[in-house]
Parts: structure tokens; C-alpha cells; sequence
């Protein structure tokens, strides 16, 4: 089960990579490469939620905190990225 659960997250990010691939308008020459697909970042959007909804059940304030800083840090970086890719200044890896 784990596999197929496996093939499913490869197989969403690869078709979220390509999506983006044919939608966002090629960047100039100096435009900076970001190190992570954004379909990889979608993934561990993702992951993070899931992991902050699951510290919710948690006993551990400490830990409940730490889950949704992870979320929050990454959500203000994906606004980032999402801006950056959108006006040129930062490219994605490619799809392929």
C-alpha cells in the first residue's frame, strides 16, 4: 500500500510540474533556479498540513507549535516562490 501511495505522490507531482511547465511564460537568462519543483512543493505543503492537523491530537504544545511554524514558513515561501516564478525572477527545474 505504501508503494502505491508512493507512485500516487510521484505521479501528482509530476503531473503538477508538467502543468506548470506549459503554463508559466519562459523566464530571461538571469532569472535564479529554484532548487525544488513546485510540484515538490506542493508535496511538502502537503505533508506539513497533514503533520499540523495530526499535532492537533497532541498532548506535546511544543511539538503542536513546531508543526504549524513548519506549515507557516513554508506557506510564506511558496507565496514567494509563486510571485518570483510569475514575474520572471525565478525559474522551476524543468518537468522533464
Amino acid at each position: 500500500m505504501r508503494d502505491s501511495i508512493e507512485q500516487q505522490r510521484r505521479a501528482l507531482i509530476h503531473d503538477i510540474d508538467n502543468w506548470v511547465a506549459n503554463q508559466v511564460l519562459p523566464t530571461l537568462g538571469c532569472a535564479r533556479l529554484h532548487t525544488e519543483s513546485l510540484g515538490a512543493v506542493i508535496d511538502r505543503l502537503s505533508k506539513f498540513s497533514a503533520c499540523a492537523l495530526a499535532a492537533l491530537t497532541s498532548a506535546d504544545d511544543s511539538e503542536l507549535w513546531h508543526a504549524w511554524e513548519r506549515l507557516a514558513q513554508l506557506a510564506v515561501g511558496y507565496d514567494d516562490l509563486k510571485d518570483e516564478v510569475s514575474t520572471g525572477r525565478r525559474r522551476l527545474p524543468s518537468a522533464h
